[in-house]
């Protein structure tokens, strides 16, 4: 028998999207309760049995009135059973959403860090979760050993691999937890779909990137789960991604350089654009930003330009450099200008060689 899943996590509704106007952060908290549309439109699509969310669904125990409204509205409209586990930014406690809110009957909510289960015998499987009570937690999974009885065996939790704040979880934990996949939440990257042992296990990252260190394409994991076994994949949900493009001004303004660096495709995302390279030109990155704005749904510019050197600079040190300098300036002088070209390049070289350096005036 297999179970059909759809693994999300991380959607830390309501976060504040401090790096952007406010009329701009406002926007983007709307788009992410639009994102729970999108996911209940992927569970229906995909015919999904179950729906594992991994922590983390609200940035923190305060949520307006339109996200609350709109999440109850969007789980009340999934046909599949919905099985929450309370991550570090979302925990259970008397004051969370979780305990405040008439959540529907199709929902599970995992209360305590102690593990649970859930059996589902119509679909031939059981769900086990726990939940964080604080923003830490001890290792949860330790020790766990799904029973062995036929039954598939799916545990969602929010855990950390590598930090022990947040429920350090082993691949020595998940090897002998007996499950047949292990559905996480808290690295905000897809993992791709992993294993240890006969455990299938993987992060789905988050729904949408909130920040530069969230860049690239966003989404869930859909597919089936069977005993000893399962076929996963990473569905993209579409919304707005955060890109970091390099623009380099060498032999150009800044604005051609940037304007060259942000594609058509950026027309909806948030792009930050990384000048680069040398240049003599008086950089103000607000003003090019602003300039900007049109090509993207938000520019920001960041300069790490450096600027431009003379080539013939250090010529009248009494130096290794000024004697390489004086020799190659004197063969310049004399040159005609087919020759020059060739002869700047090995000044280049030359200077990159003195400097240690693999490109001069880099």
């Amino acid at each position: 028998m297999s179970v059909k899943i759809i693994h999300s996590a991380d959607f830390h509704l309501d976060s504040p999207f401090d790096s952007l106007p406010e009329a701009k952060a406002l926007e983007r908290r709307r788009e992410q309760r639009a994102l729970l549309g999108s996911l209940a439109d992927l569970t229906e699509s995909e015919q999904a049995d179950i729906v594992l969310l991994s922590g983390d669904l609200f940035d923190s125990a305060v949520c307006y009135y339109e996200t609350c409204e709109t999440l109850l509205r969007v789980l009340s409209s999934i046909k599949a059973r919905v099985f929450i586990s309370p991550g570090n930014h979302d925990f259970y406690c008397d004051r969370s959403p979780y305990s405040i809110l008439d959540f529907p009957e199709n929902v599970h909510i995992f209360k305590s860090p102690v593990i649970s289960t859930v059996e589902l015998p119509e679909l031939g499987c059981r769900v086990s979760g726990a939940a964080f009570t604080s923003s830490s937690s001890r290792p949860l999974l330790r020790g766990f050993s799904a029973p062995d009885d036929g039954l598939v065996n799916i545990m969602v939790l929010h855990g950390d691999l590598a930090d022990d704040r947040y429920n350090l979880i082993t691949r020595q934990d998940i090897e002998r937890s007996g499950l047949d996949y292990l559905a996480l939440g808290h690295i905000h990257a897809y993992s791709g779909i992993c294993s240890a042992g006969a455990t299938v296990y993987a992060y789905p990252g988050c729904t949408e990137g909130r920040g530069f260190d969230e860049t690239g394409e966003k989404g869930v994991i859909a597919g089936t789960v069977s005993k000893g076994g399962a076929d996963l994949r990473f569905l993209p949900l579409r919304g707005r991604q955060y890109r970091v493009v390099q623009a380099d001004v060498a032999g150009g303004t800044a604005l051609a350089a940037a304007e060259a660096a942000i594609s058509e495709s950026m027309k909806n995302d948030v792009v930050r654009v990384v000048l680069c390279g040398g240049t003599d030109e008086d950089i103000d990155c607000a003003a090019l930003a602003e300039s900007l704005a049109d090509r993207a749904y938000h520019v920001t510019v960041r300069d790490e330009t450096h600027a431009l050197r003379d080539i013939w600079d250090g010529v009248s040190e009494d130096t290794l450099r000024g004697g390489f300098l004086r020799i190659l300036r004197e063969k310049y002088d004399n040159a005609d200008e087919n020759e020059k070209p060739g002869i700047l390049l090995a000044v280049r070289y030359g200077l990159a060689a003195l400097d240690n350096r693999e490109e001069w005036g880099a």
